[in-house]
C-alpha cells in the first residue's frame, strides 16, 4: 500500500470522525432519542451522507476511468440473502439496545467515551462467533457474486 493511499485513509478517517462529533452521533443518548423519533436532526445528517454517497457512486466512475488509488471501480449487485437480512437485523437490534454504531463508538473513544468499549467488545465477540459458526458450517457464507 502506498504512502499516498495511507495518507488518504488517515485524512478520510479523521474527517469522518470530526463529522460524527459535529453531528453529535458520538452520544448514545442522541442516537436513542433519534431511534425513538424524538430527535429528527440526525435524519438530516444521515440523509446528507446518503445523498453524497449516492452521487459519488453514480458519478465518480463516469468522471474518471479508474479510482485514484485503485485499478478499477467495482460494481456490486445487491442480492439480499438470509444471512444479509439476519445480520442487518442483529446489527439494528444491537444499535437500538446500546445506541452505539461501530464507527461512532471508535470515534467516541477519542473523546473519552470509554463505555463504548463494551459495545466494541460485543461487536468483536459477535464477529468472532460468526466466524466460528461459519467455520463449523452452522452459518453458511454466501458465495461470491461474479461482477
Amino acid at each position: 500500500m502506498s504512502l499516498m493511499s495511507l495518507l488518504s485513509m488517515l485524512v478520510s478517517g479523521t474527517l469522518f470522525g470530526f463529522g460524527l462529533a459535529l453531528s453529535t452521533m458520538l452520544s448514545p443518548e442522541v442516537i436513542l432519542s433519534f431511534l425513538r423519533f424524538r430527535d429528527r436532526g440526525l435524519m438530516l445528517v444521515m440523509s446528507g451522507a446518503v445523498s453524497v454517497s449516492l452521487l459519488a457512486y453514480q458519478f465518480a466512475p463516469r468522471l474518471r476511468r479508474k479510482p485514484v488509488f485503485g485499478v478499477q471501480f467495482d460494481r456490486h449487485r445487491l442480492e439480499p440473502t438470509r444471512q444479509t437480512v439476519v445480520g442487518a437485523a442483529l446489527f439494528g437490534v444491537g444499535w437500538g439496545l446500546c445506541g452505539v454504531c461501530p464507527g461512532p463508538a471508535i470515534a467516541g473513544l477519542g473523546v473519552g467515551n470509554w463505555p463504548a468499549l463494551y459495545s466494541l467488545a460485543g461487536l468483536a465477540a459477535g464477529a468472532w462467533l460468526q466466524g466460528v459458526a461459519a467455520e463449523r458450517g452452522w452459518w453458511p457464507i454466501p458465495r461470491a457474486v461474479a461482477p
